[in-house]
């Protein structure tokens, strides 16, 4: 039963999705068109990631150097932080997700329409540059997948962190954190670098696909 559920639910998306694409392409916007809006999407919720998670990481410094004052302060500003980076990764899947799911519907449409080609050489073309963008693509959704791979870690950590200072809101808490700071500020300066290259891939991806 419940397989055939997951089936329909799975059709019904599909459908969703083609009439979606279906609707846009009768008022001249093609699934490329999307494809590039979805990777510049993205590529703004990488940017805002790394933002928003070097937030965190400003933060947590801001905790171990805490010197007076109330603690019950600190442990909601962190709080604050942890769900603002939590919300921030969300974002970051939800975006790479929709380009993942756009690129395959173009990939699948252009591989279809070659066969409708009568000109040789304009199909062997066209089939060029479709392994050539598959290709690019390829790459670009490896780096933003990777990037989006070092977000839980540190998301863990930032968690625990926030849970252990809910429960012992003391000086003693405070020495206990200072112990964990080197390594979320190591996950998080990998998190940030690996979302740099994924944003320059999402760049040169979109210079291709415009021809610029």
């Amino acid at each position: 039963m419940k397989k055939i559920i997951v089936i329909a639910l799975v059709t019904l998306l599909v459908s969703c999705q083609n009439a979606y694409y279906a609707a846009w392409e009768k008022v001249g916007v093609e699934k490329r068109d999307i494809l590039v809006d979805r990777v510049e999407d993205a590529k703004e919720s990488q940017e805002d990631a790394q933002e928003q998670f070097n937030s965190a990481l400003d933060e947590f410094s801001q905790l171990i150097n805490f010197n007076g004052g109330e603690l019950q302060d600190v442990y909601e500003q962190l709080k604050d932080q942890y769900e603002a980076s939590e919300e921030s990764a969300a974002s970051v899947t939800s975006r790479i997700d929709k380009v993942e799911s756009v690129a395959e519907a173009l990939f699948d449409e252009w591989q279809e329409e070659l066969d409708t080609y009568s000109n040789e050489t304009l199909k062997r073309d066209s089939l060029a540059k479709l392994k050539d963008t598959q290709r690019r693509y390829k790459s670009l959704l490896t780096a933003m997948r990777k990037a989006e791979k070092k977000m839980e870690p540190v998301l863990s950590t930032l968690r625990d962190n926030v849970l252990y200072l809910k429960h012992n809101l003391n000086a003693s808490a405070i020495g206990a954190l200072k112990n964990e700071f080197n390594g979320v500020k190591k996950d998080i300066n990998q998190l940030v670098a690996e979302m740099n290259k994924a944003i320059s891939e999402s760049n040169k991806f979109i210079s291709n696909m415009k021809g610029d």
